[in-house]
């Protein structure tokens, strides 16, 4: 018999929860120590391969804000590949698990607990690459606050710095129905990822591991054309898109999506 989390609290009418701020809500003590068990580190960095790694080092970035470094997982991959990292997170119970995670991997990880809508007032530095993984994008429900966020990543960032950012293909959910292959972000075998909800509003989402127990998150289902338009429009000059870390797919066919947007001005640039 399945069980929700009692600390986890979503009132009477958990679909309703369209609200920003509840993701510290969500991310109760207990939910980020199964974290990891949904994740799989070891399955996720084979399946991932060094397309970040790659990816950053084509551009020659140096130093690294992960704003959304949840339980550590590339910030660590990061850091072991020689890069300077610093790790962000709205959550303290994620920090603290990120933290840990680092030492027992030999690593010393700078932490910072940060909001995105106000990340100026809290780091105080610029970085050449801003990385913002894990579907987290998409705890912002309000338009004005997803603007705001990437306004402060932009604002971050040197003069020819990259914004990487992903997110859930929810286009293909909302469109054609939920089917996961489980082959590269959520690689834990015996746990279920799946939308409980969804609309255009909200895809809520149910997490069942082993010992039957559940947990919930509540987010905004962001589409692809939608989500490169509001990094244009913030003043980002080229975004690329990869469906699965490939840059040719078909819409409907990857898991997730991987923005990677250019502050650099290019004078060719065209717009979808």
């Amino acid at each position: 018999m399945t069980r929700a989390n009692p600390e986890q609290s979503f009132g009477a009418n958990p679909k309703e929860v369209r609200d920003t701020n509840h993701y510290q809500e969500e991310y109760v003590k207990s939910f980020v120590e199964k974290w990891d068990d949904l994740i799989d580190w070891d399955q996720r960095w084979k399946s991932e391969g060094d397309f970040f790694i790659e990816l950053l080092r084509s551009r020659g970035v140096k130093r690294v804000l992960d704003v959304a470094c949840g339980t550590g997982f590339h910030s660590v991959r990061l850091l072991s590949a020689g890069f300077d990292v610093t790790s962000a997170d709205g959550s303290p119970e994620m920090l603290y698990k990120a933290f840990n995670n680092a030492r027992n991997r030999g690593h010393l990880l700078r932490t910072v607990q940060a909001d995105w809508r106000w990340l100026n007032r809290t780091v105080h530095e610029q970085f050449d690459a801003v990385i913002c993984l894990g579907n987290s994008f998409t705890h912002l429900f309000a338009e004005h606050d997803r603007r705001k966020a990437l306004a402060e990543f932009y604002a971050t960032l040197n003069h020819d710095g990259i914004l990487v950012l992903d997110q859930r293909n929810y286009d293909s959910i909302l469109d054609q129905g939920f089917s996961s292959k489980h082959k590269y972000y959520y690689c834990g075998e015996d746990v279920i990822a799946e939308p409980e909800h969804m609309d255009e509003g909200l895809a809520r989402f149910r997490y069942t591991f082993p010992d039957n127990s559940i947990f919930h998150l509540n987010m905004f289902p962001l589409r692809r054309k939608y989500a490169r338009r509001l990094m244009h429009e913030v003043g980002f000059q080229h975004v690329e898109t990869y469906g699965d870390f490939k840059g040719t797919f078909d819409a409907n066919d990857p898991d997730f999506l991987v923005h990677v947007a250019e502050k650099e001005y290019m004078e060719d640039d065209e717009e979808d």
